[in-house]
C-alpha cells in the first residue's frame, strides 16, 4: 500500500493524467486510480483536490446528464493543465530516475540476505 505522505506529492500530477484520457467524473477518476494499484482515494481527498484544480484553472468542469442518478460534474483539462501535466511527468521521470539509481547503488552494497530484507519487507 502506498503510503498517505508518498500520494500526496503525486496524487494531483496523476489525477491529471487520469483526465488527460477522457473527460471523467470525480467517482470514476477514484475508480481508475484504484485500478492502477493505488489503492482506494477518499472522496474526502478528490473532491477538494478537484475543486482546487478548477479554481487554478487546471481544469474545466461540466455537467452532463447521468444514466443513473442526477447530472455529473465531468472534468477536462483545461491548456493550463496539459502544461502542468507535462511539468508533473518531467519532474516525476527526474524524480523516478533519481530514487531508482540511489536504490540499485544501496541495495548493490548490501550482501544477500540484508538486501532481501530491506526491499522486501511488507510485500
Amino acid at each position: 500500500m502506498i503510503s498517505s505522505q508518498m500520494l500526496k506529492g503525486t496524487l494531483e500530477g496523476c489525477v491529471l493524467a487520469v483526465i488527460s484520457k477522457k473527460a471523467t467524473y470525480g467517482y470514476e477518476i477514484s475508480e481508475q486510480l484504484t485500478g492502477y494499484g493505488f489503492g482506494k482515494i477518499a472522496e474526502g481527498t478528490i473532491y477538494p483536490l478537484l475543486l482546487r484544480l478548477e479554481k487554478n484553472d487546471l481544469v474545466r468542469a461540466t455537467y452532463r446528464a447521468s444514466e443513473i442518478g442526477p447530472k455529473r460534474k465531468y472534468y477536462e483539462l483545461t491548456e493550463k493543465g496539459i502544461a502542468a501535466l507535462k511539468e508533473f511527468w518531467n519532474s516525476y521521470c527526474e524524480l523516478s530516475k533519481a530514487v531508482n539509481a540511489l536504490m540499485q547503488d544501496v541495495q548493490g552494497g548490501m550482501q544477500g540476505e540484508q538486501a532481501n530484507e530491506a526491499f522486501t519487507e511488507g510485500e
